[in-house]
């Protein structure tokens, strides 16, 4: 809790003399654009400008004509002296017809799109918020290119390309969010996130450990949160944003308002936002089995199962968050850049809905399950430097300090015992990263580190006399994982249609943690894991013309143990525990990707993408036995033993597609559409679904607008997974998933048809109303444990100073 405190800082101000600098803005936001490419006349001067929107113009004489050009703004010609009479400052407006955007920061560092040989999703502030998402897991999923399942409404975990969990990799402001107890099971680490300061989002689709090291096996989610803004005036400037939103489904009631004060050289943003989510309540028109029709309360000190006045209201499933964030900038000149970004969220206590549905002789199990309050705490510190020396031209430091809180709560019915488990990480991570041009060739290196220490407990406490006594902790008490990293990559321009990249990365893992034998009898004390990685990646980007654009990868990851893999214990099903197993290597995989992109005109543009991945030695639940047993007393039930050991090999593959045509001026569709299939190889030989590969999904969008009005006809959908096809881990999962007419579980196919609109009323004041899932469907995304919204209107106002 006190750590909200840190992030109520004063701001204080500052007049120093600001370098000359050419900035390229957006004449409405005040934003800066980077992606924007420059040139000459003969395009042989060019660039592009960097993700701040800076240019460098040192190689244009003061008469020449200066071209400007990004998909999304209109382009303008402009002369160097034009561009210095007005303080170096280009401003550009939004046009009409927006592609993609052309630059993308994949290697940490700028790169023009058509160089990039991987698939990446860039989601902009603007088309984000339009969507009015509660949560930055709803901010994916609104994309249509990223899956997401929810356990619970205070959730969200995203599935790309088949994988999920710890086999993603998170990173906000370039700092690795992922720690050492990111499980194999949903997580919903995500909801830290939020999404009133997403500036950009980017999305690596595949592998990505070249430059990210461990987890990063099925794609990279990166958030790259607001950045104070300078004034480019005499004297300090103000601005800011305030929102106010409320949503019929769960009765949402959000506030947000952040603010700016921007000097020559010093620049402060402060941000806060609040949450108020009640009960979600579920479509009309769907299976009955989603229905909640009893759930438990309270009564007399007796647990009692008591009719739902409406069974499809989700009981209980409300929650609050809080989140802020604090910003300093300081630029001196246009060599140096520091930024300090402190950022804090913390939930309340929020229920695991699917846990509560469960059900033994026809009546409910569980009595109490939640999550205590979810706490994020991220505090980093980074500098920049331009400079032309022999070893680079940009450089990039980061040194960066994550507190994580987590507890889960669980009783049964009718039982005094109310079990605790609380775990914090305390993360600290540093990256030194540079980029130096050579020709034809652009290289970038760098070095990583990363510490996790992990600090667990258990309590069990009786209800009924407050008594409190120590059980096993879910994890090693005091148990560490660290890494060494080192990697360079290359963009070697091989022509101005042909580029070539390639990367290599080795790593360096260590863990350490002594297990408690005083609940469970361990065959070991202690573990220490000492073990290196090697990754690569190589492909082609082939730019045959402005119509055809090819591209081709192959390249490997690896996802090394943790925390969680080597010592975690908890009930992963009904009957069944995991116990710790510290004989564990890493996991390998093997990418290889092929994609194109037509273009015609700008007015048609289509892009299609094919992948196969191979996972070796992958980490999964399998039956074990501990000292002999297969079976030992988990919080007072029989449990089957089980643990995590590399004993699968996988295969994923499957097909994306995106098309989006310009109609004129006003009007324009865009369809994303994503199929992903997999299985993995059982210890019989036998083959079977793997269970975070999501059925096919997709999205499409009719969009019309103007300088005003934006309105938005829009469709979700998804298939189905039948009974056969069903991993073997979701097909006991009754709590989760209706019944076929042959009494088997299975994933329906789903779709929703929705509307949202934005007026801007004054260049001030913008409001917005959506009607989500028009015709109350009655649904639930593949694997969650939660039903999702039934009919929502939507009511937002945001006022811009």
């Amino acid at each position: 809790m006190h750590l909200k405190y840190v992030l109520i800082l004063l701001i204080f101000s500052a007049h120093l003399t600001f370098g000359q600098e050419i900035k390229i803005i957006d004449s409405e936001t005040n934003e800066p654009i980077p992606g924007v490419v420059y040139y000459n006349y003969n395009k042989s001067k060019n660039g592009v400008s960097d993700l701040d929107g800076k240019i460098t113009l040192e190689d244009f004489p003061n008469n020449e004509t200066i071209h400007f050009q990004h998909t999304s703004f209109e382009p303008i010609t402009l002369t160097k002296s034009q561009i210095l009479k007005n303080n170096g400052i280009v401003l550009l407006k939004p046009g009409s017809g927006q592609l993609d955007e052309i630059v993308l920061s994949v290697t940490r560092f700028s790169q023009s799109k058509n160089e990039i040989t991987q698939s990446v999703v860039s989601i902009n502030a603007e088309d984000a918020m339009f969507s009015q998402p509660q949560t930055t897991a709803d901010l994916l999923s609104n994309s249509g290119k990223v899956f997401v399942q929810k356990s619970q409404l205070g959730g969200g975990s995203p599935m790309i390309r088949g994988f999920s969990t710890n086999r993603l990799l998170m990173t906000v402001d370039g700092v690795r969010m992922n720690t050492a107890i990111f499980r194999g099971g949903n997580i919903q680490n995500i909801l830290s996130i939020d999404p009133f300061i997403v500036e950009n989002t980017e999305v690596i689709l595949g592998p990505g450990s070249v430059v990210y090291g461990s987890d990063a096996v099925g794609g990279v989610m990166n958030f790259y949160t607001l950045k104070p803004k300078f004034s480019f005036e005499e004297g300090m400037s103000f601005s800011g944003n305030a929102v106010a939103r409320f949503a019929t489904a769960n009765e949402e009631k959000t506030g947000h308002i952040d603010l700016n004060f921007g000097f020559k050289e010093w620049a402060f943003l402060s941000s806060i936002s609040f949450s108020d989510f009640g009960d979600l309540r579920m479509g009309s028109k769907g299976p009955d089995d989603y229905l909640r029709n009893y759930y438990i309360q309270r009564i007399d000190d007796e647990d009692v199962q008591v009719p739902n006045s409406n069974p499809r209201v989700q009981k209980p499933t409300g929650y609050d968050q809080l989140s802020l964030a604090q910003k300093v900038r300081f630029m001196p000149n246009d060599v140096w850049d520091f930024q300090l970004n402190l950022l804090y969220s913390e939930t309340s206590n929020y229920s695991r809905y699917d846990r509560l549905t469960r059900v033994r002789n026809g009546n409910l199990r569980d009595a109490e399950w939640y999550y205590g309050p979810q706490v994020w705490f991220s505090g980093n510190l980074q500098l920049e430097r331009k400079s032309k020396s022999l070893f680079y031209d940009n450089s990039k430091f980061i040194i960066a300090y994550q507190h994580f809180e987590e507890s889960r709560f669980n009783r049964n019915v009718n039982s005094a015992s109310l079990f605790n488990t609380e775990e914090q990480v305390d993360a600290l991570s540093a990256n030194l990263d540079f980029t130096k041009n050579i020709n034809a060739i652009d290289l970038y290196y760098g070095l990583e580190y990363v510490h996790n220490k992990v600090n667990s407990s258990g309590i069990r406490t009786n209800i009924e006399t407050q008594e409190t006594e120590e059980t096993a902790s879910r994890y090693p008490d005091g148990s560490t994982w660290q890494s060494y990293a080192v990697y360079a990559s290359l963009l070697w321009k091989m022509s101005p249609k042909l580029s070539l990249q390639s990367g290599l990365r080795y790593s360096q893992f260590q863990i350490d943690a002594d297990f408690d034998n005083r609940f469970y009898d361990f065959p070991f004390e202690d573990t220490q894991i000492n073990t290196g990685n090697l990754t690569a990646s190589i492909g082609l980007a082939y730019q045959a013309s402005e119509l055809l654009g090819l591209r081709t990868n192959f390249s490997t990851a690896f996802r090394a143990p943790n925390i969680d893999d080597i010592g975690k214990i908890f009930d992963s099903e009904p009957g069944s525990v995991v116990v710790p197993n510290p004989d564990l290597k890493a996991e390998y995989s093997y990418n290889g990707e092929v994609g194109a992109t037509l273009n015609f005109d700008n007015i048609l543009k289509v892009e299609v993408a094919t992948f196969y991945t191979k996972l070796e030695n992958a980490l999964v639940r399998r039956d074990f036995s501990l000292n002999g047993e297969t079976e030992i007393l988990y919080q007072g039930e029989l449990s089957n033993v089980q643990t995590i050991q590399n004993a699968a090999d996988a295969r994923v593959y499957g097909f994306e597609a995106a098309v989006r045509i310009n109609f004129c001026e006003y009007l324009s569709l865009n369809s994303n559409y994503t199929i992903a299939k997999g299985y993995e190889e059982l210890d019989n030989g036998d083959k079977a679904p793997l269970r975070h590969a999501p059925p096919q999904f997709g999205n499409t969008h009719l969009i019309w607008k103007n300088n005003r009005l934006k309105m938005d006809a829009f469709a979700r959908y998804s298939g189905q997974i039948r009974a056969e096809n069903l991993a073997p881990s979701e097909a006991n999962k009754p709590e989760i998933y209706p019944v076929n007419s042959n009494g088997d579980l299975y994933s329906p196919g789903w779709y929703t048809l929705n509307l949202a609109t934005r007026y801007q009323l004054t260049d001030a004041l913008q409001l917005s109303a959506s009607l989500e899932n028009i015709t109350d469907q009655r649904y639930r995304t593949y694997s969650s444990g939660i039903t999702a919204p039934g009919r929502n209107f939507i009511a937002a106002v945001k006022y811009t100073f």
